[in-house]
This record gives structure tokens, C-alpha cells and sequence, in this order.
């Protein structure tokens, strides 16, 4: 489809094991999106298939990425009342172009500043089934920057963080001491009009499809073969409504660029990361990545309503980093209440109080958690025990039925995703 290669999924009906397999839009999780949809065992027709290639010409983008660099280097010649950005189209414009564009809104004389933070100037994409295109406030960037400098990366391969990609940039451009480079791969193809061909690769991260070809994966290799590999470390902020298995088979194989390279050693090592999800994605991202950890570090977004720095108790934001760096390497700032646990050896938020029977700061939202001597954890402050479901709950939850179990097998303790009856793929 348009998005690249699609992913294949599995139709499950409640009590049987075995269920129809399908391929479907690896990025759009609605049909409304793209419509793509081919049974796993369906003969397709030469007809549908011509059909199929035609629409995916018809979706691409009107310019290549390598037309966009020359388009860029006229549009920074013009003079500043002659620098015009469609807002409708998304798209720089020259002079030769304004008449097509005369019934859409402009943005007139964009400064070398706008150009250097396009995510200012272009439309986020918020389409929660889609891209879901959320940005890092200034507070979010500024500390990841410097953590990463602190720790001594001098390379940043930027995946879906196009807002940190902008803030290395600009510095490089200002400072002549500034060391650290970024590559930005990303699915938003408007990110070309600003940057060459070695600053941005488009990319799907859901499917580790680079639209540019051979080309750009050699783009990203080159990045990653720098200083023999060293001091690269791989920074993504995924949608949140993304499978993340999906997501962990693309980022194994970034990983995976990475280690080809000739360094020694690289073989039972993993490249430095730092995901950034919500910390309710925990298990799934342990699931496939063992050695990462998550940090207390609340990261915030200038256009999300609810993912925001300073409130408090479950409006708190619950966007975390993974990362497979030491704990106690990723210090946080301690003038916003974040304190360092000699036991756990990591920084914790000030609520995240040290439990002595778990023997870890257990907290995952914010709040001060409390342990349960029957469930044998720490559980959030508003659950109490519940001794019909044998589980710590919400007090005016609905009991579940003692029958209930998995969607697929119908038997008790996991559910459908875990389900030992799935074949995996």
C-alpha cells in the first residue's frame, strides 16, 4: 500500500484456536485511511493487482525528496517578502507557483527561523489512528538533548522525534563547538522540505520500510558506521496506538544496521536507545527488549491536551523512557523533585517511595503506591482489595465472572495476546 509492505494480522473468533490471516496497512489502523486488505490465502487478479499499483502511484508524493533540496536552496534566495508557505498544501512555495495556490491561505515572509523548526510550521499530524503526531515541548527536548551530550553520544538517529532532530539543527548551524549530529527518519514526508538527503530518510517505523530505496538505507547505514559505530544512540517516539511488536521488529533491525558495523564487540552488545512510551506499555516493551528499564522521567508535549508537566495526581503525564543504558547513568534533574535511590541505584521521582518487602521504588504513575500483603505487589493508591476477584481493583469496579477467561481458548489466567494457542509471526 501506499505506506510500504503490510503487516500481517489474524481475525480471532471467541473460542476458536485457529483464526483467518490477513495483511493490512502496517501504519493506518483505520480503513477510512487506506483500505488496503488482502486475505493471507487469497488468489489476487492481475486486474486488482494494476489497479493496486495505480493507486499507490497516485499517493505519492508530488516531489521527490532530492526536488525538494533544489526547491529549498531557490526558496532560501528569495527575498523575505517574496517567501510564502501554503498552509492548505503544507508546502513551500516560488514565486512561479503562487497563482496555482492564490485561494489557499499563506504564511508570508517566513524567516530563516521558521525554517529551521518546521514542526512550528507545519500542521501536526493528529490523526490518533494514523500518525498521531505529538511534540515534545521545549522542557522534554531541552533535557533529552542534554542528557545525551552528558552522557557523551555524539550521534543521534532520531526516529519519529522530529522536533529534538530540529533543536540539534539549529545548534550546529549556530555553534561552532557543537558536535552532536542528527538523522531524522520519519513517515512525515513534508520534513524534506527542510532537510538534504544525508538529514532525513522517510520511514515507516511500523513496517522498516525506507520509501527512498537502497539509497537511503545506505544513508542510514553510512550514520551508523560512523566512529565504528560508537557514540550513536537511537531516540523514537513511536504513536502511542502502535502495535508494539510491530514497532520492536523494526527497532531490532536499526539494531541489527548497527552492529555490521566493524567494530569489535558489537556482537553482544545492543545499540543505546531510548523509547519513549507510556509507562502502561511496560510488560509488552520487556516482552521484547529484556534489558531496558523504564525511567521516572515524565515527558511532555506541547500539542496534547492531557501529556503535560506540573500537574498532579492522574493527570500527570504517563509518557516514560525505556532505555537499555545503566539506571544510574540517566540522571534526572532534581530541581523539578526527582531524588536518587541508593538501593535501586536510579533516580526516582519524589513521590516513588522505596518499598522494603519489594525492595524497589515500585511507583509507575507519579503517586505514591501502596503495597498489598494478598497480591504480594504495590498497587495504585485508589485500588483496594477485592476478595471476589482475588486482585486489587478500583472500589466501585464490576466483579469478573469466575468463568471469564481468554478470548480465544476461553481458558483462564492470560489473555488473547498472549494466548499459547497463537501461532506467532
Amino acid at each position: 500500500c501506499p505506506s510500504g509492505p503490510a503487516l500481517l494480522f489474524v481475525k480471532t473468533s471467541r473460542g476458536k484456536e485457529e483464526g483467518r490471516r490477513f495483511y493490512a496497512c502496517s501504519a493506518c489502523r483505520d480503513r477510512r485511511d487506506c483500505s488496503f486488505f488482502q486475505w493471507e490465502d487469497e488468489k489476487v487478479s492481475e486486474t486488482r493487482l494494476a489497479a493496486r499499483e495505480e493507486y499507490n502511484r497516485n499517493h505519492q508524493p508530488f516531489f521527490t525528496h532530492r526536488q525538494n533540496v533544489e526547491r529549498y536552496k531557490n526558496f532560501v534566495l528569495l527575498p523575505l517578502s517574496k517567501r510564502k508557505f501554503c498552509q492548505e498544501c503544507q508546502q513551500l512555495l516560488l514565486p512561479a507557483e503562487w497563482e496555482k495556490h492564490s485561494h489557499h491561505q499563506f504564511l508570508c515572509d517566513i524567516s530563516t527561523a521558521q525554517l529551521k523548526n518546521p514542526s512550528q510550521l507545519l500542521y501536526p499530524l493528529e490523526n490518533k489512528k494514523t500518525n498521531a503526531q505529538y511534540l515534545f515541548a521545549d522542557r522534554s527536548c531541552q533535557f533529552l538533548l542534554d542528557l545525551i551530550i552528558d552522557l557523551g553520544f555524539r550521534r543521534v538517529l532520531s526516529v519519529g522525534t522530529p522536533r529534538l532532530h530540529e533543536i540539534i539543527q539549529s545548534k550546529a548551524s549556530q555553534e561552532e563547538d557543537f558536535r552532536v549530529r542528527s538523522l531524522l527518519l520519519d513517515i512525515d514526508f513534508r520534513y524534506s522540505q527542510f532537510y538534504a538527503e544525508d538529514e532525513f530518510c522517510h520511514y515507516n517505523m511500523f513496517n522498516h520500510y525506507f520509501f527512498g530505496g537502497e539509497a537511503a538505507r545506505e544513508t542510514c547505514r553510512k550514520f551508523l558506521y560512523e566512529d565504528n559505530g560508537e557514540r550513536v544512540i537511537m531516540v523514537t517516539d513511536p504513536p502511542f496506538g502502535g502495535l508494539v511488536e510491530a514497532l520492536a521488529s523494526s527497532f531490532k533491525k536499526l539494531m541489527s544496521m548497527w552492529k555490521e558495523t566493524e567494530k569489535e564487540g558489537h556482537n553482544s552488545q545492543e545499540m543505546p536507545m531510548f523509547w519513549i512510551f507510556p509507562y502502561f506499555f511496560e510488560s509488552r516493551i520487556l516482552e521484547f527488549f529484556p534489558s531496558f528499564s523504564m525511567m521516572d522521567y515524565q515527558v511532555d508535549y506541547d500539542n496534547h491536551a492531557l501529556y503535560k508537566h506540573g500537574k498532579t495526581g492522574r493527570r500527570q503525564s504517563p509518557v516514560r523512557i525505556f532505555t537499555n543504558l545503566t539506571p544510574s547513568m540517566i540522571v534526572l534533574p532534581v530541581e523539578e523533585g526527582y531524588r536518587f535511590c541508593a538501593i535501586c541505584q536510579r533516580y526516582v521521582s519524589s513521590s516513588n517511595q522505596h518499598c522494603e518487602i519489594c525492595n524497589s521504588c515500585t511507583s509507575k504513575d507519579g503517586r505514591r503506591w501502596k503495597h498489598c500483603v494478598l497480591c504480594k505487589k504495590c498497587v495504585k493508591p485508589s485500588w483496594f482489595h477485592c476478595n471476589n476477584c482475588n486482585c486489587c481493583a478500583l472500589q466501585n469496579h464490576t466483579c469478573e465472572k469466575t468463568d471469564a477467561g481468554c478470548f480465544v481458548c476461553g481458558k483462564a489466567g492470560h489473555k488473547r495476546s498472549t494466548c499459547p494457542s497463537l501461532s506467532r509471526t
